[in-house]
């Protein structure tokens, strides 16, 4: 883990997974203050407001933290400049390979040094290209996590990357975290730390709706299911969350707008857009306004394991304890 915390700058090597409406400020300082990594999810912030996030959260913690952007977003390049200004250490992109130009302009943003570049790496052949484009570290993330997830294992993807990889950059590993143990095991097959997500949801500084919390907490592991692709015209990625009514919305939603594709309504662009901003308009229903039947409770199959509301830092350190004892007893 030292090769973790030397490139993040905190305690422990443990990162909270950018969860748009939930890491924001509140959750974002409380676990870099809790000796963790908190990460602010952009989303589909305009630059004002992560310009605003990050001055929020920069007077709640002295401590590292960083930004998550997406690849894709039209803004990017503002959201590296807005970054910039504020000196954020730490960028993790998400969304694939980053686009020309941006790896220059993120190195040469934050301090003096510029920046550190973390990417998401779902396979072997990513991860080596993302390493030639000139990113810090890697994470790789199983399709056990929440929200938006890839096709293969936590455990196959570090049994394939770590063996090869860890040598050249730290690597974070991800998805279907819930326990120190798991976080010692990844350690010993070379992992530099580990990123978490759901585990953090009913943290006490979270501003997710109480509602939200509480169904986090009555769930099970099987009860966070991945969404179904209807048409395979519309490549939506899947999305792992608690099953409810909204997620018979979500492939109601599907065919809705493959009928309006089929008749000529909208464009390819359109419809993958509509299908997008669902979720999005989902999700803020869940978290924020409460909604757990029609909403969307994205959550990752770790989420048996949160059995109530505690605060970020008496999360870490309960992972901390238990991945040190499980090494200790080795």
């Amino acid at each position: 883990m030292a090769r973790g915390t030397a490139l993040l700058g905190s305690k422990f090597a443990i990162m909270c997974g950018a969860m748009s409406w939930v890491s924001e400020r509140n959750l974002v300082s409380a676990i870099s203050n809790a000796g963790g990594f908190g990460v602010i999810a952009c989303g589909a912030m305009t630059p004002a407001l992560l310009d605003a996030e990050i001055a929020a959260t920069k007077k709640l913690t002295d401590r590292p933290f960083g930004v998550n952007l997406i690849t894709m977003h039209p803004a990017l390049f503002d959201h590296i400049a807005v970054c910039a200004t504020h000196g954020v250490s730490h960028i993790v992109l998400a969304g694939g390979l980053p686009p020309a130009g941006s790896v220059e302009a993120i190195k040469s943003s934050g301090k003096s040094s510029g920046a550190k570049l973390i990417c998401f790496a779902p396979t072997l052949t990513m991860a080596r290209r993302l390493v030639r484009h000139g990113v810090d570290a890697l994470i790789i993330e199983g399709t056990e996590a929440g929200g938006h997830i890839g096709p293969v294992s936590t455990s196959v993807l570090a049994q394939e990357i770590l063996p090869h990889m860890a040598a050249e950059v730290p690597i974070f590993v991800a998805g279907g975290i819930g326990r120190g143990e798991v976080i010692a095991a990844y350690l010993e097959m070379g992992a530099a730390g580990v990123q978490l997500g759901t585990r953090f949801v009913c943290a006490t500084e979270s501003i997710a709706h109480p509602n939200f919390k509480r169904a986090f907490i009555r769930a099970a592991a099987r009860d966070a299911v991945a969404s179904v692709q209807i048409d395979p015209r519309l490549p939506v990625i899947p999305v792992r969350a608690l099953k409810n009514a909204g997620t018979e919305a979500f492939t109601a939603k599907q065919r809705e707008v493959a009928q309006r594709l089929d008749d000529g309504l909208i464009d390819m662009m359109a419809a993958q857009i509509e299908i997008e901003s669902y979720w999005a308009g989902a999700l803020r229903r869940a978290v924020i306004d409460g909604d757990v039947e029609h909403g969307s409770l994205m959550a990752g199959q770790s989420v048996g394991m949160v059995v109530d509301e505690q605060p970020a830092a008496q999360i870490i350190a309960t992972l901390a304890r238990e991945a040190e004892d499980a090494l200790t007893a080795r």
